[in-house]
């Protein structure tokens, strides 16, 4: 039997550690990586993998809410790979949800592993469901309460925005956009590959976006929270973001409760 493996971490040398430890085992095969939670839903439910190596701890879009998004459907096996206190640890071995502490250690993941064929071998949709509500219950008891409306929440936001700019009409996946920068009624929109000139309000625009995922972090800027790679401290409370494609974007002291959300 081969595993259809799927692993989801914010840090590319995580996913490279992961992925080089998976090698060893014949029976998985890691048909996809994500960055963030919101890819790792899309993903899950287009691909429907087996198992999941999910990193609870990413900005934005953390593991509890991939979990929470893919309650519509029938989970794959979820490892939970964390840093998290001892206590969460003990929640997900009472609910017998395999976890791994980070960093992944060679012979804990093969005792997973072992696990992982056991679950597999004997899984029901219907308990595994269960069980990740059970830990949400444990771990995260906010996260399942909001669990209906988190999803009626996402859908009310756009995914797609036209763009007319230099007599040309963009149409611009929102998850693709990592930063916006405002010019009085003008809105910059940058991609990885390109910069779109949006006649629009911040305010407007504001309204369009998932705030889960697009923050206001200074008077002129927002940005893409998944897009996050790194906080490096300023002066006077002030810290800068560095983005996905190396860009740097300021965040004033009235926003630092933004960045308190990258601190785990």
């Amino acid at each position: 039997m081969t595993i259809r493996t799927i692993v989801v971490d914010d840090e590319k040398l995580a996913i490279q550690g992961l992925m080089l430890r998976l090698e060893k085992f014949p029976d998985v095969e890691v048909i996809e990586t994500c960055a963030n939670g919101r890819e790792a839903i899309r993903r899950i439910k287009t691909e429907k993998p087996d198992l999941v190596f999910l990193d609870i701890q990413m900005p934005g879009f953390d593991g509890f809410s991939v979990v929470k998004g893919l309650m519509d459907v029938e989970p794959p096996l979820i490892v939970f790979v964390t840093a998290y206190q001892e206590h969460a640890v003990k929640a997900f071995q009472a609910n017998a949800v395999n976890y791994l502490m980070k960093p992944v250690n060679e012979d804990e993941l093969a005792d997973t592993m072992e696990r992982v064929r056991t679950r597999l071998a004997e899984k029901g949709a219907a308990g595994e469901a269960e069980m990740l509500k059970a830990v949400l219950t444990e771990v995260a008891p906010d996260a399942i309460d909001a669990m209906p409306d988190d999803v009626e929440h996402a859908n009310r936001y756009e995914k797609l925005i036209n763009i007319k700019d230099r007599g040309q009409i963009f149409r611009v996946d929102v998850d693709s956009i990592e930063r916006i920068e405002a010019a009085g009624d003008y809105m910059c929109i940058y991609t990885a590959d390109n910069s779109l000139i949006l006649r629009e309000t911040m305010k407007d625009l504001e309204r369009r976006l998932d705030p889960r995922v697009f923050q206001r972090v200074h008077r002129s800027w927002i940005v893409n929270l998944n897009q996050v790679r790194q906080v490096k401290p300023h002066t006077n409370g002030e810290c800068f973001l560095v983005l996905e494609s190396g860009a740097d974007v300021k965040v004033s002291r009235s926003y630092r409760d933004v960045v308190a959300r990258f601190v785990h």
